[in-house]
């Protein structure tokens, strides 16, 4: 027997009025777990960016410092999936007041790494400067 109110209606919930609560709070939660897992996916990236840029600098210290500044290619594995590729390129030349036996060289560091996220399966961070150096000798 269901109790009626003072004005003649039943009191207590139906069925359809659960089952649409039930779908909402399931709604509700199904939003929030994605929210949390793409939060946990930026997060991992934004570390592993971090990390990329962090290695790419050292790369990039040792210009000059170990590494000779000239026409150069290098690249190599840095461990934890990481890879790194040096480029040194002589810069155009625009003027002609340039010091005798010295040029500006364009470096450029590339750190990439694989992500099965991405379309390409690669993600990088690449860091570009200019260095002072010696004319490498040529005819």
């Amino acid at each position: 027997m269901t109790a009626t109110g003072p004005t003649g209606r039943q009191d207590g919930f139906t069925l359809i009025e659960v089952l649409v609560a039930f779908v909402i709070a399931m709604l509700a939660l199904g939003v929030a777990y994605r929210g949390m897992l793409d939060g946990i996916a930026a997060t991992q990236l934004s570390n592993r960016m971090q990390e990329a840029v962090s290695r790419a600098q050292s790369h990039l210290a040792a210009v000059g410092h170990g590494m000779q500044i000239g026409p150069l290619e290098q690249d190599g594995d840095d461990g934890s999936d990481f890879h790194w590729h040096v480029r040194i390129a002589p810069e155009q030349a625009t003027s002609s007041s340039a010091a005798p036996g010295l040029v500006l060289y364009q470096v450029q560091v590339t750190e990439s790494w694989s992500d099965p996220a991405t379309e390409s399966g690669q993600r990088s961070v690449m860091l570009r400067t200019r260095r002072l150096g010696i004319r490498a000798p040529g005819p």
